[in-house]
C-alpha cells in the first residue's frame, strides 16, 4: 500500500461509537462496517493532517501500548479496502495480518485492526411480511394483514 502523506476518512459516512468499537454506515455503497478499537482510533485520526507515523505515535499514547507504523499501515489498508478513506491507496508491501501477529506477538494481537463489513439490504429486500398465497399463522405476518387462519392458513 502506498503510504499517503495525510490519509483522510470519508465524511459522508454515518458513524456511531459503541463501547470500544465504531459502527460506520456507507450510504453510497449500502454497507455497514464495525471497527475494533484500533481500527477506529486510526480512522478517527485520518483527518488529512496526520501521517501514518504520527497516527502510530498518537494511537500508542491512547492505548498506552506500542502500536508500530506497520500496524497503522495495515489499518489504513483495511480502511481503504472498505472504501472508508477518501482515496483508495495504491499498493506497497504492507504486512499481512499473519505477519503482523508474528511481529507483535499473540498477546498484542488484540491491538491489530479489525474491520467487519456487511451489505445492508435494499428496502425491497428488507420486507418482512409474507406475500399473497404464502403460509401464515396470523394477520401480522401478511403484507395484506389478512391471513386465512380458518381454512388455508395463507395470506389473502
Amino acid at each position: 500500500m502506498k503510504e499517503r502523506a495525510l490519509p483522510r476518512a470519508r465524511k459522508d459516512c454515518l458513524s456511531r461509537e459503541l463501547d470500544d468499537e465504531v459502527v460506520i454506515y456507507d450510504p453510497q455503497r449500502h454497507e455497514g462496517h464495525c471497527l475494533n478499537a484500533t481500527a477506529a482510533a486510526v480512522w478517527k485520526l485520518c483527518d488529512g493532517k496526520n501521517s501514518a507515523s504520527q497516527i502510530a505515535v498518537i494511537v500508542s499514547r491512547q492505548f498506552c501500548a506500542q502500536v508500530d507504523k506497520p500496524i497503522v499501515l495495515l489499518a489504513l489498508e483495511r480502511l481503504a479496502d472498505a472504501h472508508l478513506l477518501v482515496e483508495r491507496q495504491a499498493t506497497l508491501k504492507s504486512p499481512s495480518r499473519r505477519a503482523a501477529i508474528r511481529r507483535v506477538g499473540i498477546a498484542a494481537a488484540v491491538a491489530l485492526p479489525l474491520i467487519t463489513s456487511i451489505v445492508a439490504p435494499t428496502p425491497a429486500s428488507a420486507v418482512t411480511c409474507f406475500q399473497l398465497g404464502q403460509l401464515c399463522a396470523n394477520n401480522a405476518q401478511c403484507c395484506s394483514h389478512l391471513c386465512d387462519t380458518l381454512a388455508t392458513h395463507r395470506c389473502i
